[in-house]
């Protein structure tokens, strides 16, 4: 039967892992929808994709602030570097995610477009990046009789 160990090597708490799971979950979301509309030219979908990226920033931007005060203060102090690797890649995902929702607030195909998707790719990626340096080595024993 396999356990999770009770000390993993986590520097991040569990409501920290609630709130970065929300731009683990619509960054990729705005990206499946961005493809849809430059698949199908309805309209909607960039409405659709707008409104993800900006749920997906405003909790990133949480995520960013309670990067910052736990790499200060909080269970982060002991692994300094890897918190400031996350942080770094935390504010890159936020910043990039701002700037997707400014290109998503253009009108039309120009909404998406090239550098919408391209955001949106990079949105996904570091979403995906941040979750993986936060709690990608929680440490699995397995108990085989």
């Amino acid at each position: 039967m396999d356990q999770t160990l009770p000390h993993s090597r986590s520097f991040s708490s569990p409501l920290h892992a609630i709130l970065l799971a929300f731009p683990v979950a619509l960054y990729p979301a705005a990206l499946v929808t961005d493809i849809t509309y430059l698949n199908t030219a309805v309209i909607q979908w960039t409405n659709f994709s707008s409104w993800l990226i900006a749920g997906a920033d405003l909790f990133a931007g949480i995520v960013l602030a309670w990067a910052v005060l736990s790499l200060f203060f909080g269970r982060a102090r002991h692994m300094r570097r890897r918190g400031v690797v996350y942080l770094v890649v935390v504010a890159v995902m936020f910043l990039a995610g701002v700037l997707n929702a400014f290109q998503h607030a253009r009108d039309g195909w120009h909404s998406v477009g090239t550098l919408g998707l391209v955001l949106s790719i990079l949105c996904t990626l570091l979403a995906f990046f941040a979750a993986f340096i936060a709690y990608g080595d929680a440490n699995i024993r397995g108990d085989r009789t």
